[in-house]
């Protein structure tokens, strides 16, 4: 049913299974990346470390 929506208006099927497994990868890579962000800012040592970090540098600020 889903591919023959999907080919409906002549789209080959190669395309549209090519179409697919893109979009399923970069779901997977989005999910994955913010799962570490998730991750990252759950965590109290890095949030520290990003905030020293942050601070070691305003002296870097224009204004």
């Amino acid at each position: 049913m889903a591919l023959d929506e999907l080919t409906s208006d002549g789209t080959p099927v190669s395309v549209v299974v090519r179409e697919a497994l893109i979009e399923a990868a970069a779901r997977r890579v989005r999910a994955r990346v913010r799962a570490e962000v998730e991750a990252l800012a759950a965590d109290p040592e890095d949030r520290a470390e990003a905030a020293q970090v942050l601070r070691d540098m305003e002296h870097l600020r224009a204004w």
